[in-house]
């Protein structure tokens, strides 16, 4: 029996040490047969940082970056949660987007040029389940056959193939500390390898205490166990070296700036004080929840006030005091951070004061490093809304995941095609320097409204043609309906440079309104179309 087999068949779910520390979990999951192949391609070598902020519930997207050059539509779609337009905080060379009056500290950050907003972010099949969505958002997989899907996580994939023969050949010179460090309870699917996760999960670096290893003393009598209990002993051995280090990276270091009392503030400021105690870490995650708003999203005497506003605040104040620490201690050019969420809200608010479970939305990146602005266009929003009327997605998340790999971890193709299953092209969300790429065009959101993309007639029954024109290279064309997912996939190849018409005819779809999503390379556009009931 190999140790793959044993540890996928031996225990139901996973092979978990959380008691060899208080606080501080070592988990082996079952893998799929999916293997990534290990390329060398240097990445590794540079010391940059990500930090993941995960806002677990379904972040109300629409009232976090408010659209004000459609301002009416949204505010008719909610009456009973809109955001009073004079009380939303304006973005310093737009008008056509603000935050919610409860982000100040962000606000600065962006007038700043540390943060950037990426509107409508989300995939093609969202079916607005919490598990689910967020199994997608942790692998990169999206793939509808259960039996089909990858059981690792993108960044189980990246650190794999950074640091492969994890844990068995480390911790060595080049790599003495976790890939991977999590402040939770239990790792999660995000850093999930071929064979057991490459991240460490700890709740409190001040209680890790040393251990003697309780597998130690167990006698090698079985000769079919021998092999696993010796890996056993080995894992935990490992967790025993990764709390030593873990625990004197955080009392070599001292947070300089002040944070909130709040959660995700004492987690970002154990990330800080790792990364300054020395720790060569590459990836660290924290978590604030409390996004499934269905009711009482806000109070109804004040719109700017309730639930959400106060995660608003912890989200803003936390980022801006972890930057602030950032600086001081010397590292924001090492460090970038990015917020997601498994999905967003419904346009139309309901009766409770909340909202209901959506799709696309916005997310946030954060750091010295990112380029300052607003990709994407706001939400179209009708005006004639329905309860089931969604936010169709104008970036896939995958391509957010692609810009990380290329701009910030410095990987290559075709690897980063690899690691997220697929071909995602990136954004320019990131300066080229930490890689020493090139800059990407800074005009994206002017070059993308510069494409064609039109259907004739709108609204068409049976026939119609779309035309649509294209730079040149990979182009995909989707069609979504007002749920956000995508029924209709209607090009998916790579164009020489020009303009093109497809011909439908009979697609089958009932009527009702859709919309045609463009993606050529980094350049996105979303238009609307309707299809009327056939006679």
């Amino acid at each position: 029996m190999n140790r793959r087999h044993f540890i996928k068949n031996t225990v139901p779910a996973a092979v978990s040490l959380p008691a060899l520390v208080n606080g501080f979990s070592f988990s082996a999951y079952g893998s799929s047969e999916h293997a990534l192949g290990r390329m060398f391609n240097g990445a590794a070598a540079n010391d940059h940082v990500l930090v993941l902020i995960q806002l677990s519930g379904g972040n109300d997207g629409i009232n976090m970056v408010i659209p004000l050059d459609v301002y009416a539509n949204y505010y008719n779609a909610r009456t009973n949660i809109a955001i009073p337009q004079s009380k939303v905080l304006r973005l310093d060379g737009t008008d056509k987007s603000g935050l919610h009056p409860a982000m100040t500290d962000l606000q600065n950050m962006f007038s700043a040029g540390k943060l950037n907003v990426v509107q409508s972010v989300g995939y093609e099949n969202q079916d607005f389940s919490h598990f689910r969505s967020t199994d997608i958002w942790m692998s990169g997989d999206s793939t509808k056959n259960r039996f089909d899907r990858v059981k690792t996580g993108w960044l189980g994939r990246y650190l794999d193939n950074e640091y492969p023969g994890y844990p068995d050949a480390y911790p060595d010179s080049e790599m003495p500390d976790p890939l991977a460090i999590q402040i939770s309870n239990i790792p999660t699917l995000k850093v999930q390898g071929p064979v057991l996760s490459m991240g460490l999960s700890i709740t409190d670096p001040e209680k890790l205490y040393s251990f003697v290893n309780p597998f130690s003393d167990y006698p090698l009598t079985t000769t079919a166990a021998n092999k696993e209990l010796r890996y056993i002993r080995v894992i935990s051995e490992k967790t025993k070296i990764y709390s030593d280090i873990i625990r004197a990276a955080y009392q070599r270091a001292n947070n300089l700036a002040a944070y909130p009392e709040n959660s995700l503030a004492h987690q970002l400021q154990i990330v800080a004080r790792l990364i300054k105690g020395g720790l060569k870490t590459k990836v660290y995650t924290v978590n604030i929840g409390g996004f499934d708003t269905h009711k009482k999203q806000v109070n109804a005497s004040d719109t700017t006030t309730g639930n959400h506003a106060n995660l608003m605040k912890e989200l803003s104040t936390g980022i801006s005091a972890f930057q602030k620490d950032l600086e001081l201690m010397g590292l924001d050019d090492r460090v970038m951070g990015m917020t997601f969420s498994e999905f967003g809200r419904r346009i139309k608010s309901n009766a409770s004061l909340g909202t209901d479970h959506g799709a696309a939305a916005p997310l946030l990146l954060f750091g010295k490093h990112v380029k300052k602005g607003i990709l994407g266009n706001s939400p179209e929003i009708p005006a004639d809304i329905q309860v089931v009327n969604n936010i169709p997605f104008q970036y896939d998340f995958r391509s957010v995941y692609a810009t990380i790999l290329e701009r910030w971890f410095c990987v290559q193709q075709p690897l980063i095609n690899t690691i997220l299953l697929n071909n995602y092209q990136s954004l320019p969300l990131i300066k080229g320097g930490p890689c020493g790429l090139p800059d990407d065009i800074d005009d994206t959101n002017n070059l993308s409204e510069k494409l064609v993309l039109k259907m004739y007639p709108n609204p068409y029954s049976i026939n119609a043609t779309l035309q649509f024109s294209t730079t040149g290279g990979h182009t995909l064309i989707q069609q979504i309906n007002t749920l956000g997912q995508v029924v209709r996939v209607l090009t998916n190849q790579a164009y020489a440079s020009g303009t093109y018409n497809i011909d439908i005819y009979g697609d089958g779809l009932p009527g009702g309104v859709y919309f045609i999503r463009l993606q050529n390379q980094s350049l996105q556009k979303v238009i609307s179309v309707v299809k009327t009931s056939q006679q």
